[in-house]
């Protein structure tokens, strides 16, 4: 990367580090059949996604979402995509390319917007725990927010100089996030944001984690 490489890695989990594609798009299709919407593929919810995700559901559900059609969506999809997360694998290269990122001196921390408590769970029940100098996950009862503060809090309470730091993940709020915070970005191609969208930012997009990780030692 540019300027001096990173010191220390902020990942996100779904769709960057935890392969949950099909998860996310089962869920999704159980949110269409409760609103007599047609099913869509991978390739369709990549085209839709964006933040924030009410907005983005007023779009694949072509009309306007009330407090309470909100709430029954999120209910619905989180309670479909936990039935499926055990079928989740991990990205290409997890965990090796964390352990060589730690064992060569880097630190690193994860910073998801699925519900903490369950994050923590899941992390720790595929062995990854002691990777991770920290994990914040959502701590509201309603997701399908920003993740701007999120990383700003989480780079705080590390005390951790933003200019030392590479977030890595798959959609343009984590982007965002990192611009907000003063981090920089690498994207991947790998989750719920197709690579158009991606290259918009203008952070280096590339199509896996061990890519992602020779770019930022480059």
């Amino acid at each position: 990367m540019t300027k001096s490489s990173p010191r220390h890695i902020v990942w996100d989990w779904n769709g960057t580090l935890l392969d949950d594609n099909h998860a996310v798009v089962s869920a999704v299709n159980s949110v269409c059949t409760l609103f007599d919407r047609e099913h869509i593929d991978i390739d369709e919810w990549r085209a839709i996604y964006s933040r924030p995700l009410r907005a983005c559901y007023e779009q694949l559900l072509r009309r306007e979402i009330t407090e309470d059609d909100w709430a029954r969506v999120d209910e619905l999809y989180h309670v479909a995509y936990r039935e499926l997360l055990d079928s989740c694998g991990m990205a290409e290269g997890v965990p090796h390319v964390l352990q060589d990122w730690a064992h060569a001196g880097g630190s690193q921390s994860l910073l998801s917007m699925w519900f903490h408590d369950e994050l923590v769970e899941l992390v720790t029940a595929r062995g990854l725990r002691e990777l991770f100098d920290r994990m914040d996950g959502l701590r509201t009862s309603v997701g399908g927010g920003s993740k701007d503060e999120h990383l700003r809090a989480h780079l705080k309470v590390q005390e951790l100089d933003p200019a030392e730091v590479v977030l890595i993940g798959d959609v343009l709020d984590d982007a965002r996030a990192a611009e907000q915070a003063g981090a920089r970005c690498v994207l991947v191609t790998t989750g719920v944001m197709d690579r158009a969208k991606l290259e918009k930012s203008g952070h280096p997009v590339v199509d896996s984690i061990p890519e992602a990780i020779k770019l930022i030692n480059a």
